[in-house]
């Protein structure tokens, strides 16, 4: 679906964005996760031909996105992080326009649009103006675009940033139903343990890490985690890892053990090696 050459973005200031990064994703939902600085939006904005690449190739389905940019945008869908609904817009309206500009004719749009609202849990507010919705209902509006437009390829930016926990499971929902391959960015591990069949961890712009939750969890096989001593620092806290003979020794002696997940993958593919 989606493969990346040597792929480099260094901006006008001298920031290096992404740093030759080389990769495969070919599952039906695939999560690229990382810290904020990351190079997720960066990578995603070269993806959907938003932003051109200082170096490097980067195919989708077969598409160069930058030698076939049109054919490229047919086929996919993107919703960035920063988007924003216009005020006095319906959630209705927002998706209908989107639709249209898509190439939809107007009646298959408002179909598409309704039904899209209905399913993200928008049903009630569809008629609303968009400025009189709560931060995670405006978020919603642009996961009915992603959800409405059929694309081959759908690209959400941290689709639930600012959603409370019940509307983040209802976007979940969504998303599982959705035909289209997926590719979510997102801070949140469970999200992407949740969602994805393949994982790419980023981290200063390179890739630390990728592959199934189940393969990117095998490696820490055997080992837990202890908080409240050990080299790792993030912020106040110290943290080790250790296997679970280490951590029988611990007990009573002040600190917190917990088992594994994929936020200590990141830890010590990215933070701990830094």
């Amino acid at each position: 679906m989606i493969e990346t050459e040597n792929l480099r973005k260094v901006y006008g200031d001298g920031t290096v964005a992404i740093e030759d990064l080389s990769f495969k994703l070919s599952s039906r939902f695939s999560c690229i996760i990382g810290r904020n600085g990351a190079g997720k939006t960066t990578l995603l904005r070269i993806l959907s031909t938003q932003l051109l690449p200082t170096k490097g190739r980067a195919t989708i389905n077969g598409y160069d996105v930058v030698r076939e940019v049109k054919k490229v945008r047919k086929i996919i869908s993107s919703i960035p992080q920063e988007a924003s609904p216009f005020g006095i817009a319906s959630p209705l309206e927002h998706v209908i326009v989107y639709l249209t500009a898509r190439g939809f004719s107007f009646s298959e749009a408002l179909s598409s649009a309704r039904r899209a609202l209905k399913e993200v849990g928008l049903g009630d507010a569809m008629n609303k103006p968009a400025d009189e919705l709560s931060g995670g209902m405006k978020r919603k509006i642009f996961v009915a675009m992603a959800l409405s437009s059929n694309a081959e390829v759908v690209f959400l930016d941290e689709p639930t940033t600012g959603l409370d926990p019940v509307s983040r499971l209802e976007v979940w929902s969504v998303i599982k139903e959705m035909s289209s391959n997926m590719v979510l960015t997102t801070h949140y591990m469970e999200e992407a343990e949740e969602l994805c069949q393949d994982i790419a961890m980023m981290h200063k712009g390179k890739l630390i890490a990728q592959g199934s939750p189940e393969e990117l969890l095998s490696s820490l096989k055997g080992i837990v985690r202890v908080e409240g001593t050990g080299n790792i620092k993030i912020g106040s806290m110290r943290i080790s890892y250790v296997d679970e003979d280490g951590a029988k020794k611990m007990v009573g002696k002040g600190v917190v053990i917990k088992p594994t997940s994929l936020e200590d993958v990141f830890i010590m593919r990215g933070l701990y090696e830094d």
